[in-house]
């Protein structure tokens, strides 16, 4: 989709992807089409996959050219990083330390 990955990584229940956006496609086209076309890979890889799918939402931010490399590196440590701070606590750190405003009830759809 002309949108280069730079970093790609996860745990269980989430996954970051760096990446720089084309000019010529929406971000909300790219979330689907990756969500489409891995759902659609990853049920080909056994029985216990066959029930998988991602959940309605994603979340989404613009980095600074200055933070790529400490993103990478917080990418690259997911595991390490969510066994001292849950996933769902951090994001909700995250909205709140960057005033985005949002309603719990529909966060984790």
């Amino acid at each position: 989709m002309d949108s280069p990955a730079i970093q790609i990584g996860g745990i269980t229940d989430h996954i970051h992807i760096l990446f720089v956006l084309s000019k010529n496609i929406s971000l909300v086209y790219f979330v689907k089409e990756i969500k489409a076309s891995s759902s659609k890979w990853i049920k080909t890889q056994g029985e216990q996959y066959h029930n998988f799918y991602w959940q309605g939402g994603y979340g989404a931010f613009s980095v600074s050219p200055k933070k790529v490399d400490t993103v990478k590196r917080y990418i690259a440590n997911q595991k390490e990083h969510h066994s001292k701070l849950p996933f769902q606590k951090e994001y909700i750190t995250f909205l709140k330390e960057y005033n985005v405003e949002y309603d719990e009830r529909y966060v984790w759809d």
